[in-house]
């Protein structure tokens, strides 16, 4: 088995500890955080996991195979770096790195060494968006039309980056799993509030062609909390309610078909509104943080390329840098 070490205990990398831990027992474990606090409380609950405070000692420990990133966004790729030069596969955290010319870095680096880069885009490890990408390659939706989501609560404030770079790219990385390549172009709208310099509400608009578009809506400051995505398609639609828990997926048999009018009058377009089943597909009970653990440790093992590999985190680094350069022309339209 491999030998992980984890940087960074604050909100997720407990959570990355559990699971970890589920898999490779303590043996195989080295935490690691600045404060002596967050160490204190992982070994109250693994007491034979070994803690350090220095991210540099974790990444040269020679026991250690590969090193999971967990930490402020800003950190991403000076450690992420490190790690590779040091010879450690990685496990990042989204977003890989805060902009493309860093993200281009860490792929390149990772394949002339030969280590695994893996990023944490925990939604496509979920069995609801893993059921939602194969109803929409098996064409049970017929063409996409549209993609519409909101992800908004009255969340977390981060101190390094804006709500886009925090909270989009769980919805870019769901859209970029199902439609398999980068828009034509990116147009967002944001605003500051509770600080003049990082913007906390946002709009992102991703135009792919061919008639299909997605909207991305994101916010700290929603009074309410909702994780809402649909999915249009020409045969059916599917919404997508991240917060309900028995049946997170629905299938909707409904839709329009439009004609043209009778030669005199060629302007008229004639819709025929089709409403049909709802219907909501079993899932299992998986937890998708534990099917990232299991993959990057499955990749470790047999060498195998992850699924959420460096280029798709290459990919959503330049849709985020693309979006921020947007906000700060005013909602101009910029091209990819």
């Amino acid at each position: 088995m491999p030998s992980i070490g984890i940087i960074g205990l604050g909100y997720w990398g407990p959570l990355l500890v559990r699971n970890f831990h589920a898999l490779l027992g303590p043996n195989f474990l080295t935490c690691c955080d600045r404060d002596p606090k967050q160490l204190e409380n992982v070994q109250k609950n693994y007491p034979q996991v070994r803690l350090t405070q220095s991210s540099e000692e974790l990444i040269h420990d020679s026991i250690i195979d590969a090193v999971v990133i967990a930490t402020p966004a800003h950190t991403h790729f000076p450690l992420a770096k490190q790690a590779i030069l040091a010879g450690k596969h990685v496990l990042i955290e989204k977003p890989m790195a805060t902009n493309v010319a860093h993200a281009e870095e860490l792929v390149e680096l990772a394949e002339s060494k030969r280590r695994v880069l893996m990023v944490d885009h925990v939604y496509l490890y979920s069995p609801a968006v893993r059921k939602i990408k194969q109803l929409v390659d098996s064409g049970e939706l017929g063409k996409l039309l549209f993609i519409d989501s909101v992800r908004i609560n009255l969340g977390l404030f981060r101190r390094d980056v804006n709500v886009v770079w925090d909270l989009a790219p769980h919805d870019l990385s769901i859209v970029d799993h199902l439609i398999g390549r980068l828009p034509r172009s990116v147009a967002t709208f944001g605003a500051c509030h509770a600080d003049r310099d990082l913007e906390d509400v946002a709009y992102v608009n991703l135009d792919f062609g061919e008639g299909l578009i997605a909207s991305i809506h994101v916010n700290w400051l929603s009074p309410v909390k909702m994780r809402h995505m649909i999915i249009g398609g020409e045969r059916k639609s599917l919404v997508f309610n991240d917060l309900q828990l028995d049946e997170p997926i629905k299938v909707y048999d409904s839709g329009i078909h439009v004609r043209a009018g009778d030669v005199e009058d060629r302007r008229r377009v004639l819709v025929d509104y089709r409403t049909g089943d709802i219907w909501s597909p079993h899932l299992p009970r998986t937890e998708p943080l534990r099917e990232v653990a299991r993959h990057f440790i499955e990749c470790l093992e047999t060498g195998s390329r992850p699924l959420t590999d460096g280029a798709s985190g290459l990919r959503l680094v330049r849709l985020l840098e693309a979006a921020e350069r947007s906000i700060k022309a005013q909602g101009g339209r910029i091209t990819l």
